[in-house]
């Protein structure tokens, strides 16, 4: 049986709720539309702010504001959606293009509403959100209020907000276009990067081997390419900061994640100081499991020798992953069920299709939408399981409106990480067998290794590249030096990095698309490894507290999110509970 009959029948997303199509009267009525109110906006509302505020009318143009905002990013989420369907199709590249043209000259009339909301004097807007209609919105104040050290003068604003589409957005879309448009050379086939990756999971070693020889041979065909493009994109960032006045290379990150650098830095510490109890001593004895004093990077990920390897089809993987749901929370199991009942969720791989997997949460007016690249492997069900987590959180925030609904990344990798745990620990309850319980474990184990470890020495490389990127541009051979570098430390002497695998950095998108990101996943992880252990000692009452969290949004801080579970992400000693945790799974490892 082949493996597309294997998987069965895959979604592919419906569009349709934003708009019919790229050539819609829709489309082209709403981007007028949008212009015409931006335009309409400023007249009305530049320069009088203050006035509203002592007038006691400024909720109302905080309401047009949110308006536009779910407006425009309709737009914007559709362009992107269809853009990510399929990247090298010059029709759907053209129409993302023109969407983010016409987007970012409709913006350039709303520039003004933030720069001018923080010129407010603080004791004049306190007064005024005593009215309820503006007392509403005090959490998207404040937030906005936070950015107030780092503006700059207006027209300074806009200059950055009018150039993004030259500058860093340009160079996300090449990156994007060109890692589509990739090919590597596996045994006479010519594949695509998601099923070459996939590739590295493979029960035979040789195969293993080859996709990564083909992976690294590709990767440096094109390493000018990508050297280039994080040369510029590091030294674009640079810029912005030094005018803003950001001092550490990620504090920008920091301020929009509302989290302090303190907290990451501990966590940060925290993680690396574990590396020899985790990623270390786990690939220590993954090696002893194959028999070998270390493995090659491209044996990471291989599956146990004795684990069962079969393709999990796709309604089984949806089955599993909503029983875990339910078996939480019939809500939960019943949100994640409209993913795949109302189509919007993209799972088949396809020439071209964006890689990895996202939960686009769109706008609150509409709903979120899924991609996955599904493959039928273990690890896709633990994705799945993992966007749809977001993509509940996303549809339970929604009323916050189009200001308060986005989480920051503090707390965004929080329901796609517990989801993540609820599946496998369903999936371990029914695991009878020996043999099946280790390799999940062993999955788990790897899965939070990734998450954790991988992510924090990804953190550290982009560290390391921006700091040197401000004294001058960096080569190829230093970037792929600062990789085997980080790498090394993280994975420890029981892996073997050879030949090739400096150049992998190329491949994660994160890096481009959002500078110190990564992070967040390693702070989701240990953050719902602690929340876990809540719920495991103290479930009466766990879920509504839960929803309660999810359904904030962006509305109130972490800390005060956190407090209900007697949670405190700021304390240093929270991180080692999660990683507490990964040890214990460790530990029972050696013992089977």
């Amino acid at each position: 049986m082949s493996n597309a009959a294997a998987l069965g029948p895959l979604p592919e997303w419906n569009l349709a709720d934003l708009y019919p199509g790229l050539d819609a009267p829709e489309v082209a009525a709403d981007l007028a539309r949008a212009d015409e109110r931006a335009r309409a906006f400023e007249a009305a509302y530049k320069g009088r702010l203050a006035d509203l505020t002592a007038e006691g009318k400024l909720a109302q143009a905080v309401a047009d504001y949110e308006s536009l905002d779910d407006l425009t990013g309709r737009l914007a989420a559709y362009a992107s959606l269809v853009y990510a369907t399929d990247t090298t199709d010059p029709k759907g590249a053209k129409f993302y293009g023109d969407v983010q043209e016409k987007l970012t000259a409709v913006w350039s009339h709303l520039l003004f509403f933030n720069l001018e909301l923080n010129r407010l004097d603080d004791a004049a807007l306190e007064a005024a959100m005593a009215e309820p209609e503006l007392a509403h919105y005090r959490p998207f104040i404040e937030d906005t209020r936070k950015e107030k050290p780092y503006q700059l003068e207006d027209r300074v604003e806009q200059l950055f907000h009018e150039k993004s589409m030259t500058s860093r957005g340009g160079w996300n879309r090449l990156f994007d276009e060109t890692m589509a448009a990739l090919r590597f050379q596996v045994d006479g086939k010519e594949l695509t990067l998601e099923p070459t990756l996939n590739q590295l999971q493979d029960a035979d070693g040789e195969v293993r081997r080859r996709a990564a020889e083909a992976l690294a041979k590709t990767f440096k065909a094109n390493l000018r390419t990508f050297t280039l493009i994080t040369n510029v994109l590091a030294k674009d960032k640079e810029i912005s900061d030094r005018w803003r006045g950001f001092e550490d290379v990620a504090d920008s990150r920091h301020l929009a994640n509302r989290v302090e650098r303190e907290v990451v830095d501990a966590l940060v510490s925290a993680v690396r100081a574990a590396y020899p109890r985790l990623s270390h001593r786990y690939y220590k004895l993954k090696a002893k499991w194959f028999g070998l004093e270390a493995l090659n990077h491209w044996d990471r990920n291989a599956p146990l020798p004795s684990a069962p390897t079969r393709v999990i089809p796709w309604d089984e993987a949806r089955d599993t992953v909503l029983g875990a749901y339910g078996g939480f929370s019939p809500k939960m199991a019943e949100i994640a069920g409209r993913f795949f009942d109302r189509g919007w969720i993209d799972a088949p791989t396809r020439p071209g299709k964006a890689p990895g997997a996202f939960a686009h949460p769109t706008v609150p007016s509409a709903h979120p939408y899924v991609l996955l690249n599904y493959l039928g492997r273990p690890r896709d069900v633990m994705t799945l399981a993992h966007e749809l987590g977001h993509g509940v959180h996303q549809v339970l925030a929604a009323p916050n409106g189009a200001l308060m609904a986005p989480t920051p990344l503090t707390l965004a990798e929080t329901a796609s990480v517990f989801g993540e745990m609820l599946t496998f620990r369903a999936l371990l309850d029914r695991a009878a067998d020996p043999a099946q319980r280790k390799a999940m474990l062993a999955g788990k184990v790897e899965d939070m290794i990734n998450t954790v470890v991988r992510q924090i020495a990804f953190y550290t490389f982009e560290r390391k590249v921006h700091e040197e990127r401000r004294q001058g541009e960096l080569t190829s051979d230093r970037l792929d030096a600062i990789w085997l570098e980080v790498q090394s430390e993280s994975l420890g002497p029981s892996i073997r990095l050879g030949e090739g695998y400096e150049t992998f950095w190329t491949y994660i998108p994160h890096f481009i698309h959002s500078p110190f990101y990564v992070y967040a996943y390693a702070f989701g992880d240990c953050l719902v490894n602690s929340l876990y252990a809540v719920y495991e000692n103290a479930s009466d009452g766990f879920a509504e507290r839960y929803f309660a969290l999810l359904s904030a949004g962006g509305s109130r801080p972490y800390p005060e999110l956190l407090a209900p579970f007697g949670l405190d992400a700021r304390d240093p000693a929270f991180w080692q509970t999660g990683l507490g945790l990964i040890e214990r799974m460790i530990a029972e490892l050696e013992t089977l």
